[in-house]
C-alpha cells in the first residue's frame, strides 16, 4: 500500500480524499436520496466510479514516479452533492399531492332518500314539454 502519511502526506491525503469523494458520489447516484434525476444519477456513478478506481490505482497498484495533483478535480465532486442537497431541498419543499379520495362503492340495499320520493307523474324539469300520452284500448282477442 502506497498511503504513508510520514514520507508523503500531501499524497496520502490526496488519496483519501479521492475514495472519500468516489464513495460519496456512489452513494449519491445509487441510492435516490434527494429525488434527483436519472441523467444525474448516472453521472454521480460515473463520477464516483472514476474518483474511486482512481484512488484504488493510486494506493494500491502505483509503483511510484511522477503523479499530478489535480486539485481542481474536487469541484466536480462539490458541485455534484451540492446538486444533490438541492434535489433534497427542493423536493422536501414542493407541497404533497392530496390523495384522490376512491368513489363510493355501490350500495344496492341502501334505503332511498325520502328527502325526494318518487313521484311518477312529476316532470324532471318543470318547463319541459310533456309527452303525449296515446290512450289504451283493451286487448281484444
Amino acid at each position: 500500500m502506497n498511503l504513508d502519511f510520514d514520507v508523503d502526506p500531501l499524497f496520502s491525503w490526496y488519496v483519501v480524499l479521492l475514495a472519500i469523494s468516489g464513495v460519496a458520489l456512489l452513494v449519491i447516484g445509487a441510492v435516490n436520496l434527494g429525488g434527483l434525476k436519472i441523467g444525474w444519477r448516472i453521472l454521480n456513478v460515473l463520477a464516483g466510479l472514476g474518483f474511486t478506481g482512481y484512488a484504488y490505482y493510486l494506493a494500491f497498484v502505483f509503483e511510484g514516479g511522477e503523479y499530478t495533483l489535480f486539485f481542481k478535480a474536487f469541484i466536480l465532486p462539490v458541485v455534484l452533492i451540492a446538486n444533490a442537497v438541492k434535489a433534497l431541498l427542493t423536493r422536501s419543499e414542493t407541497p404533497a399531492v392530496p390523495p384522490v379520495p376512491a368513489p363510493s362503492p355501490y350500495q344496492p340495499n341502501a334505503p332511498y332518500p325520502q328527502a325526494s320520493p318518487y313521484q311518477p307523474q312529476s316532470a324532471q324539469a318543470p318547463q319541459a314539454p310533456q309527452a303525449p300520452q296515446a290512450p289504451q284500448t283493451p286487448y281484444q282477442g
